[in-house]
């Protein structure tokens, strides 16, 4: 009798130690799914299509990246970079990335198509275009600009140009000449060009470096003029956003943690791109300018880095009108489609 307590006592014990076991498993896999992993604690997988070669132009998704801040929100992240052949809104479409990077006047005429996209994040606050221009060419200001020789690179990067003739009242086609200008900036360093389109984090400072001063070159800000128009944006697959908006929040507070990093330590973000660039491709003091005034467009003077990624709907607005005026798109773009306000209200929520 008391050997039969015995084995009872010995088969409850092991029920209890079973079942703990099993309790313990379940309860792992409940942490392990509470993000946004698979249900067998597998990252979820997110592909971002830029539009140019790794640089500090989108050093935020690569700091992400290395610090480890996609992982910590359960995504697994691949970047793909970009190039003169790549167009970040069909490989969004087409469903090779899920996110993608560009401009807001790219986007727009893609929505138009009719292509499954939505802008979920504006990353870049303020325009970084600039006309730059030599002080012994005569031009101090966007009135000086008749008759004069001007370069842009064409391909939808004309349109903030566009809109400063307009505002000038010049016939680009007869007050002056508007001409496509290579990627570097030799035409206007040999003089070829009165005044070549720049941007502040780049080609501004590639003359620079080349050894002209920058007391004898005077500058058209975009911004100054009020002719500004969006530029680096998050848009989305609007039919896989329309099942994975956790994702996509999650995915956009990982990046803006990366972008607050990066502006917090250029050099350290630095390192980061110059170990993702191709070798040869660039300098680590041309990427450290580019880091420092991609800052100032990301967290202008005044703009409080908590809201980074948020969409100005003025300055939305503007550069949708912007592009109905230039053919961009042909009917008036429906803004309160072109993108959403829901992805931040969520990465703010948290």
């Amino acid at each position: 009798m008391l050997k039969s307590f015995g084995r009872i006592d010995r088969l409850f014990m092991l029920m209890i130690l079973l079942l703990g076991t099993i309790l313990a498993g379940c309860n792992s896999d409940s942490e392990s799914s509470s993000g946004t992993s698979t249900s067998d604690g597998e990252l979820t997988p997110i592909k971002l299509q830029l539009k140019w070669v790794p640089q500090a132009q989108f050093a935020g998704y690569f700091v992400a990246l290395e610090k480890g801040y996609y992982e910590e929100e359960g995504l697994d992240v691949t970047i793909l970079p970009g190039g003169p052949d790549i167009v970040p809104e069909q490989q969004v479409a087409n469903g090779t990335a899920q996110i993608g990077v560009n401009w807001v006047a790219s986007l727009l005429p893609h929505q138009a198509e009719g292509m499954p996209l939505v802008q979920i994040a504006q990353i870049y606050q303020k325009s970084g275009l600039l006309l730059v221009t030599k002080k012994d060419s005569g031009i101090q200001s966007p009135a000086d600009l008749a008759g004069k020789k001007v370069g842009n690179w064409m391909g939808g990067n004309e349109f903030e140009i566009l809109a400063l003739f307009d505002k000038y009242d010049f016939d680009p086609n007869s007050d002056l000449q508007f001409v496509k200008q290579g990627f570097t900036m030799d035409q206007f360093l040999s003089g070829e060009l009165d005044a070549a389109s720049a941007m502040t984090y780049n080609e501004y400072h590639v003359v620079l470096e080349q050894g002209v001063p920058a007391s004898d070159l005077s500058v058209i800000d975009m911004n100054d003029e009020g002719v500004a128009m969006l530029e680096d944006n998050l848009f989305a697959n609007s039919e896989w956003l329309a099942d994975n908006k956790e994702v996509a929040a999650k995915f956009v507070r990982a990046s803006i943690k990366g972008w607050q990093e990066a502006i917090n330590d250029p050099e350290g973000a630095v390192d980061i791109i110059m170990a993702q660039s191709e070798e040869g491709s660039s300098t680590r003091e041309h990427q450290l300018t580019m880091m420092q005034e991609v800052a100032k467009l990301v967290v202008p003077e005044g703009f409080d880095p908590a809201n980074i990624g948020m969409i100005d709907k003025e300055m939305f607005q503007q550069t949708a009108d912007i592009a109905h005026q230039f053919g961009v798109i042909k009917e008036p773009a429906n803004v309160e489609e072109a993108y959403t306000d829901e992805i931040m209200e969520m990465v703010q929520e948290k």
